[in-house]
C-alpha cells in the first residue's frame, strides 16, 4: 500500500500541470494579441503607402475583431480570484411580493438560463420548488463553464422589479422581489473538513418539474449545517446518494465562503448564515412601468431595453461590475 504522501505529491503535481497549463494558454493568447497588432499595423501602413481606400474596411473589422478579444482577456485577468474559474451553483429565492415575486423569480430563472445558453455554459437543474398558483418559489443551478462563477458572482443579491401586475384585477402596479444566491462548485483540493456530528440529514419525497423519481421515492436530500443554520438541499439527480454528494458540495462552499467572509481559522468558529444575501442588499431594479429601465445601483449602469436584458443580455452589467471593483 501506497504511503499517503504518494497520494498527495500526485495531487499536488497535478495542481501544478492545472496552473502551468493556465499559464500557457494566457501567453499563446497574448502572443496572438501581439501578432494581430503587428498585421494590423503592416495592413494599416500598405494601405496609406498605396493609398488603397478599398482596405479601410477590412482595416475597420479588424480593429474591432481586435479590440473584443482584447477586452474580453482583460476582463478575464480581473477574474484572478481563488474561484472565478470554477463551476457556479446559482439559487434563486422568491422574497416579498406574493404571486408576482414567484412570477419574478421564474423570469429570472430564465434570463439567467439564456444567458448561460449565450456564454455556451451548460445549465443543470439541482432543485427546483414550483408555486402553487404561478411561477417558482426556489431553484438551484448549477452552471459548467470556465469562469462561471467569477462571472455570475457580480449577480448576488436582490434583484427588484416594478411593473403594472397580471395578478391584480385592478391592473395596480406591483413591486415585488427575489434573492440571487452564487456560491463556486469546490473541485477535491478546495473541499473543508465538516464534522458529521454538525449535521442533520433529512430525506424526503421529490417534488420537482419532473422526473422518473419525482413523487416515487425518498430520493430528495436536505442538510442542516447545526452550527450555523445554513441548509441545503437537492432533489433532481439520479439517487439519494448522487443527492447527498451534491447537497454537501452546496454546503462545502456555503461555509468556505462564509469562513473567509467572517476571517475565521476554523469551521467551528462561524456564527451563521452568508449575511450579504439579506434583504438590504438590493443590486438592480428591473422597472416595466411607468418605463422601461433597468439599473443597476453598484454602478449605476442603465439599460433602456427591459426586453433584452430578460433575454439574457445581462454582460454589461456584469462587466462593469468587475471593472470597478477591481480598481
Amino acid at each position: 500500500m501506497q504511503e499517503p504522501s504518494f497520494w498527495e505529491d500526485i495531487i499536488k503535481a497535478q495542481q501544478i500541470t492545472k496552473l502551468a497549463k493556465g499559464i500557457k494558454d494566457k501567453i499563446d493568447r497574448i502572443n496572438l494579441l501581439i501578432s494581430k497588432i503587428e498585421d494590423l499595423e503592416m495592413l494599416t501602413q500598405l494601405s496609406s503607402d498605396e493609398g488603397d481606400d478599398s482596405s479601410l474596411v477590412e482595416i475597420k473589422v479588424e480593429l474591432k475583431d481586435l479590440a473584443r478579444i482584447a477586452d474580453q482577456f482583460r476582463l478575464e485577468i480581473l477574474l484572478s480570484g481563488k474561484y472565478d474559474k470554477n463551476n457556479a451553483i446559482l439559487t434563486l429565492h422568491t422574497g416579498a411580493g406574493g404571486s408576482d415575486a414567484q412570477d419574478w423569480t421564474e423570469m429570472l430563472y430564465r434570463m439567467y438560463s439564456r444567458w448561460c445558453e449565450k456564454k455556451g455554459y451548460k445549465v443543470e437543474v439541482l432543485d427546483y420548488q414550483p408555486s402553487d398558483e404561478a411561477g417558482i418559489k426556489a431553484v438551484t443551478l448549477k452552471i459548467t463553464g470556465e469562469y462561471a462563477y467569477g462571472y455570475l458572482m457580480a449577480e448576488k443579491g436582490v434583484h427588484r422589479l416594478v411593473r403594472i401586475s397580471p395578478f391584480n384585477a385592478n391592473g395596480k402596479r406591483q413591486t415585488s422581489f427575489a434573492s440571487c444566491e452564487v456560491l463556486p462548485e469546490l473541485t477535491e483540493d478546495q473541499d473543508i473538513e465538516i464534522k458529521p456530528d454538525d449535521l442533520r440529514i433529512d430525506t424526503y419525497r421529490s417534488g420537482g418539474a419532473g422526473g422518473q423519481h419525482v413523487n416515487k421515492t425518498d430520493s430528495a436530500i436536505r442538510i442542516t449545517h447545526i452550527p450555523t443554520g445554513i441548509v441545503v438541499q437537492c432533489q433532481n439527480e439520479r439517487s439519494q446518494h448522487s443527492n447527498k454528494q451534491t447537497a454537501m458540495k452546496m454546503l462545502m462552499a456555503k461555509l468556505l465562503i462564509l469562513k473567509e467572509s467572517e476571517k475565521k481559522d476554523r469551521i467551528e468558529d462561524l456564527t451563521g448564515d452568508l449575511k450579504e444575501n439579506g434583504w438590504g442588499s438590493q443590486i438592480r431594479s428591473y422597472v416595466f412601468h411607468p418605463y422601461s429601465m433597468v439599473k443597476d445601483h453598484r454602478t449605476n449602469i442603465e439599460v433602456g431595453n427591459v426586453d433584452a436584458v430578460m433575454d439574457g443580455d445581462i454582460d454589461s452589467f456584469i462587466e462593469e461590475y468587475l471593472r470597478q471593483s477591481n480598481k
